[in-house]
């Protein structure tokens, strides 16, 4: 399977949701949607957990990616990812990152390419 990165850094061809959509597997998606429904405090459906990855225009996405203000951005600016902005890292991703390191890591590590 191809590596897919988001705009803001996620892998997203390493997240349960995206893997178990591929897959048309559904008790993966069972099984993350019951892990992340207790882990996020929302309830997430099985037909919910379904993602073809934020860089799709024409896919599936699951959740806050489907009204994601960075994806918005990058989709607009047509980068490939936010590591290519002009703008980097602007205040909405600074925003993003400091909850979620590990994508400002992964945008870092795709600059230095």
């Amino acid at each position: 399977m191809e590596s897919m990165t988001s705009y803001c850094g996620i892998i997203c061809s390493k997240c349960p949701v995206y893997l178990a959509t591929q897959a048309d597997d559904d008790k993966a998606r069972k099984d993350v949607a019951r892990l992340w429904s207790k882990q996020y405090g929302i309830n997430i459906k099985l037909q919910d957990a379904n993602c073809d990855g934020c860089l799709r225009t024409d896919g599936r996405l699951i959740g806050h990616c489907r009204v994601c203000g960075i994806r918005a951005c990058g989709i607009k600016k047509k980068v490939s990812t936010c590591a290519s902005c002009t703008d980097y890292a602007c205040e909405q991703l600074k925003a993003f990152h400091s909850i979620a390191p590990y994508a400002g890591r992964m945008l870092e590590k795709l600059r230095t390419k």
